[in-house]
């Protein structure tokens, strides 16, 4: 699903809000949850999962193409953690 999908889906289920209106609420709901985690935070929802930021030190990697050392610096990746009513639904339905 892509964003203007979830948007979409929002605005079909609640017809007294206008499409602007959810676009904006998504949006902001996105920018709020990418904010507090270039701050550092982490951001949980309930019964869904929980993004944090995880810190990969530096190594050596290899370029694929000639073989040659590179170094990669360290740096900041998000990472997610599906919570236990999610991981449940989707054991459920297989």
């Amino acid at each position: 699903m892509i964003r203007s999908e979830l948007i979409q889906i929002i605005a079909d289920e609640n017809p007294h809000l206008y499409q602007k209106d959810v676009e904006r609420l998504v949006n902001t709901i996105f920018e709020e949850i990418v904010t507090a985690l270039a701050n550092g935070q982490r951001v949980e929802l309930r019964g869904f999962g929980a993004f944090s930021v995880k810190k990969r030190d530096g190594r050596i990697g290899r370029n694929p193409r000639t073989g040659e050392p590179v170094e990669v610096p360290p740096k900041h990746v998000p990472f997610f953690k599906a919570g236990k009513q999610l991981r449940e639904r989707l054991n459920r339905a297989g």
